[in-house]
């Protein structure tokens, strides 16, 4: 997740999206992606971000054509079901898509939060 987490902070740098509280968020959706696909899916086969015409898009590809499913309600003080709780509170917009014996689930993030969002202070 690390080597994850520095990729996409390195494309952030890239495309002048980082040090914002948005880009931020933007790392915790790509360690709770990475995460889902380690606990439950065989893995991250692979790690793609995209910058597109309307912002950013993140996917994470795994061994596996099961569906994540979104805990209803995570139970307080009980540990795991609250990543894709993360992913849909951070994201503009998530889904998954499937291809062969695999899939990928993908999360959106607006260019224009990326843009204005609030700076970082250390």
């Amino acid at each position: 997740m690390a080597k994850g987490r520095k990729f996409t902070r390195r494309a952030l740098q890239d495309w002048g999206w980082d040090n914002t509280e948005t880009s931020e968020d933007t790392l915790l959706v790509v360690s709770e992606l990475l995460t889902n696909a380690s606990l439950h899916a065989d893995g991250c086969h692979e790690l793609v971000v995209a910058a597109t015409e309307t912002g950013l898009r993140i996917e994470v590809h795994d061994g596996t054509t099961v569906l994540p499913v979104r805990h209803p309600a995570p139970k307080p003080g009980i540990p795991g079901g609250r990543g894709l709780h993360i992913v849909e509170r951070l994201s503009d917009r998530w889904g998954t898509h499937t291809y062969g014996t695999r899939k990928a689930v993908w999360a959106e993030i607006e260019a224009s939060r990326l843009e204005s969002g609030t700076p970082v202070t250390p």
